[in-house]
């Protein structure tokens, strides 16, 4: 059982995490790395077999390799809008790779386990979908220990590959940049910048069939 703080806490970081892209240069200690990372290795994973890596990049050399198939992508990506939408997507800071101490790329291994993992063969994503609850334990614990996190989502997997020497059956999920901020914002970026609102919880709630209301 949880103590009524205890669940405060909880919430407390669930309702306050945001992503976030402006870091300090401040290094981060080793004891607060290795909590993220061993939250995240307490993720749940479908047939517990645990598909997560982490290579932790904090090589300048690196990152700005990084920060560049990030850049390269987010330029691609913004022939998909027009007029002011696209002048909004290109002022957006999409990723602070070179800024952040620390970015750790989270990768998911889709042979972990073998051929016949409980679960996943009938649902082959829960693979992916089980690195994904990795992250969301590392974004909490970050929050936690008083640090930023982003999620940088812009790049295309083989340059991150190559960059990373990640072998070719490998997927990288998920570039994190970690680290202390000046601006731990209130809302979600995106909202504040007007891009999208947060939808009403009550319109996505159905009630034993799709599209039927729950009664009042």
């Amino acid at each position: 059982m949880f103590t009524q703080e205890e669940k405060d806490a909880v919430y407390k970081a669930i309702y306050t995490r945001r992503d976030v892209r402006s870091f300090l240069p401040d290094p981060i200690p080793e004891t607060a790395v290795r909590s993220i990372l061993d939250a995240a290795h307490h993720a749940p994973s479908v047939g517990f077999m645990q598909p997560w890596n982490f290579i932790l990049v904090s090589s300048n050399e690196v990152k700005e390799k990084l920060s560049w198939a990030a850049e390269k992508e987010r330029r691609a990506l913004a022939i998909h809008y027009e007029g002011e939408k696209e002048t909004k997507f290109l002022g957006l800071k999409v990723q602070g790779l070179k800024e952040a101490p620390l970015t750790i790329c989270v990768t998911c291994d889709p042979t972990r386990g073998g051929s016949h993992v409980l679960g996943r063969n009938s649902i082959p994503e829960t693979d992916v979908l089980s690195t994904a609850c990795a992250i969301q334990n590392m974004w909490l614990a970050a929050c936690a220990e008083g640090l930023a996190l982003g999620w940088v989502s812009f790049y295309k997997k083989n340059d991150v590959r190559d960059i990373l020497e990640i072998p070719p059956h490998i997927d990288p999920v998920a570039l994190l940049s970690i680290g202390y901020t000046e601006h731990y914002p209130a809302k979600p970026i995106l909202e504040s910048a007007d891009w999208e609102k947060r939808r009403v919880l009550d319109q996505l709630i159905f009630a034993d069939k799709w599209g039927v209301k729950p009664e009042a």
